[in-house]
């Protein structure tokens, strides 16, 4: 990995957590709906996006990948869009609740809000590319308490199976919502599932963007040469509950969460880039006013864009 790359990932990881802040403050107005953070998240999913052909490669994202569209090439106006319902959104025309993304021209897969359905999706992506012969990836993301679900299942012993070029890419921060893990399955480690498919597993430390590219981009190469999916998991953890509507303190303490806190990936990125030589601080002033003012940017188009036409309330669901 060069320092240019490093140094790329390093600010996609900082406006996700920008636009994650401002869309707190929006929902906190009254403005925005729900929100879906990223917060913590940052390193696994900017770190696996460079790992991937974007743009030609697939990803099905799930609801906490805010950082994963940026990276993917999602702009902050088009994600206010969204989350503010506009007209002009270009997930779903302010029709879909916020954090479903779906963007044809970057691939990025439609998502719905059952849980572990983007798996068999991206699954099927990846069979209509090995009968293409494309040599696409397909990629999908989910928490830990989507591998208790069917679809998991399902998805993984067809895409072993058939030799389908897909990741599976999971994001543990230990809870199913309020549920923690040790109350969703009996395996320590969500990769060790993988076995059972007769698949690699793979655990990586999500809090570390290089390793996460590192471990992405060998599974992603690994399904291009025919050889089947492989299982990631990216063990992390989120700073905020598991959206605006939840109150995490009834499930776990403070000290946990202050705990975690010490290693915020964007903190401990930021850190070995300047110890390393690679970010001066002059860049990190420059790119931090870059961010902030496409931040302001994109809050204030998407506040002034149309709200839908209720006219069109029934397009997509009725015949015309």
């Amino acid at each position: 990995m060069t320092p240019e790359l490093m140094k790329e990932i390093y600010y996609y990881m900082a406006l996700s957590r920008a636009v994650d802040d401002r869309m707190w403050i929006l929902n906190r107005q009254g403005k925005a709906p729900v929100v879906y953070s990223s917060n913590g998240h940052e390193a696994a999913q900017v770190g696996s996006a460079f790992a991937l052909r974007r743009g030609e490669d697939w990803i099905a994202p799930y609801y906490r990948d805010l950082a994963l569209v940026l990276a993917w090439g999602m702009t902050p106006r088009e994600v206010m869009l969204h989350v503010l319902a506009r007209a002009a959104d270009p997930n779903s025309g302010g029709r879909q609740m916020p954090a479903h993304w779906g963007m044809r021209r970057l691939h990025i897969l439609s998502g719905g809000s059952v849980v572990a359905t983007q798996n068999a999706h991206a699954t099927g992506i990846a069979l209509a590319s090995k009968m293409l012969k494309d040599g696409r990836v397909a990629v999908a993301y989910f928490g830990e308490g989507s591998t208790s679900q069917g679809e998991f299942h399902e998805a993984l012993n067809f895409a072993a199976v058939w030799k389908l070029p897909v990741v599976f890419f999971n994001e543990n921060n230990g809870y199913a919502i309020s549920v923690p893990q040790r109350k969703q399955m009996a395996v320590v480690d969500v990769a060790a599932k993988a076995a059972g498919y007769g698949i690699p597993g793979v655990i990586v430390d999500g809090n570390d963007p290089v390793k996460v590219w590192e471990v992405t981009r060998a599974a992603a190469e690994r399904a291009r040469r025919g050889e089947g999916p492989t299982l990631i998991e990216a063990k992390t953890y989120r700073f905020v509950p598991h959206s605006s509507d939840d109150d995490d303190r009834a499930y776990r303490s403070r000290e946990e969460v202050m705990e975690w806190k010490k290693r915020d990936p964007l903190v401990t990125f930021e850190q070995r880039l300047e110890a390393e030589g690679i970010l001066s601080a002059e860049e990190k002033a420059a790119m931090a006013k870059q961010i902030r003012d496409l931040v302001n940017d994109a809050t204030d188009y998407a506040e002034k864009a149309a709200l839908p036409d209720p006219a069109t309330l029934e397009r997509y669901v009725y015949a015309e």
